[in-house]
């Protein structure tokens, strides 16, 4: 089973047309369609070739409801706060980050992060993808000795120790990738990562 993991197109339609090109089974855009919510439609558009098999959460520049709207409007499937099985792995996603200096539409305090991932514990096999990366590593460094994840994603990798992590977010660290304890991590940023899982 092959998994496209996507963030931050930021309305760069062209790049989402090509994602929309690659073949895989399942397509997870981690958040950040477009910038403070506008033009969702002309992506939702472009989703809709794959629909079945889109699952969607907001980033920072989404709210919860737009993307609730999207996913009504084109086909899609709202995967914040939600999870499905996938063969022997269970995928669960959390969209939002940690709150930044612009007061965008989607964002959690720590504690809100935190409540919201702990549904999550239990699942395992787990990837999770999330849009917002965890605190002081490689998936959230935007230059040097700045980071600007989640602590709450963070603690919750090592507590729980998924097997796969991916998220966006911080576009410095795209591409980035890691292992935290046993568990791989990716900021997939709008290049997005094939995950084939067996």
């Amino acid at each position: 089973m092959r998994a496209l993991i996507f963030s931050d197109i930021h309305s760069d339609l062209k790049t989402l047309e090509r994602l929309m090109d690659i073949e895989a089974d399942l397509y997870f855009a981690a958040g950040d369609l477009v910038s403070w919510a506008r033009g969702l439609d002309k992506a939702g558009a472009i989703l809709k070739r794959r629909a079945g098999r889109v699952y969607v959460l907001p980033g920072n520049h989404e709210s919860a409801g737009d993307i609730a709207g999207l996913c009504d409007r084109f086909g899609l499937h709202d995967f914040h706060g939600r999870s499905i099985e996938a063969g022997r792995y269970h995928i669960a996603g959390l969209g939002y980050s940690n709150p930044t200096p612009f007061d965008t539409p989607g964002e959690y305090s720590e504690g809100e992060i935190a409540e919201r991932l702990e549904p999550f514990a239990s699942l395992k096999p787990l990837v999770l993808i999330c849009h917002c990366p965890p605190r002081q590593t490689a998936l959230d460094r935007a230059a040097e000795g700045r980071h600007f994840g989640s602590e709450s994603v963070k603690r919750f990798i090592d507590a729980h120790q998924p097997e796969w992590f991916f998220c966006g977010h911080i576009h410095e660290a795209e591409g980035a990738e890691t292992v935290i304890g046993s568990t791989r991590g990716v900021n997939v940023g709008k290049k997005g990562y094939l995950l084939e899982l067996d």
